[in-house]
């Protein structure tokens, strides 16, 4: 799994862990998008609610992720990307978990602590992947709902499992996969 801020880079990381250890990447950012472009009903249902830069309500998107989770894709592993976000659709992750006898090995949580790097990745990537939903004001609140909702995650799962490496996501990619890498090494060898 990968927590982080928005532009901390957990989408292109969960992607390079994905390609180099061959686990599904499961972004529910993706699966949202992927709704309003097909104009779905969930689709038509969550695009107002990103375009506000509000989350998504649990009682959307938990059983997004556990549909997800529940294709046999997903039995050798998976990287999760954008959830949970809240302290209950951890909980309710630890009892999807559980109900099918999986754990997470490892929580990576990406460091950015420069908020202004961050704005700017963002509105780099906005720009070239024409995403409407980036504008300044709606990071701005995207980030805040990171620190009071998301950031305190880290400590749970530091606390309940012992099993989050915390990442200097503030490099470039390389350097930051590489680490991810060394990282996953260690997991591998205590297995």
């Amino acid at each position: 799994m990968v927590l982080g801020p928005q532009g901390s880079g957990k989408g292109t990381q969960a992607k390079k862990i994905s390609a180099t250890y061959g686990l599904p990447h499961v972004s529910s950012g993706d699966l949202y998008r992927e709704a309003i472009a097909r104009g779905t009903d969930l689709g038509k249902q969550v695009e107002p609610i990103l375009a506000a830069g509000h989350l998504v309500p649990d009682e959307i998107t938990i059983p997004l992720i556990r549909d997800r989770l529940d294709r046999g894709d997903t039995i050798p592993g998976f990287i999760l990307d954008g959830y949970p976000r809240n302290l209950a659709q951890a909980e309710a992750l630890d009892e999807m978990l559980a109900e099918v006898g999986r754990s997470l090995d490892i929580v990576f949580e990406f460091q950015v602590p420069d908020r202004h790097q961050l704005i700017e990745r963002l509105l780099k990537r906005a720009a070239e992947e024409g995403r409407p939903d980036d504008t300044p004001e709606v990071i701005q609140r995207r980030l805040d709902t990171y620190d009071r909702e998301t950031a305190p995650l880290v400590e749970y799962y530091r606390t309940s499992r012992g099993n989050v490496v915390g990442i200097h996501a503030d490099r470039t990619v390389e350097e930051v996969f590489h680490e991810i890498e060394q990282s996953l090494s260690a997991v591998e060898a205590r297995a």
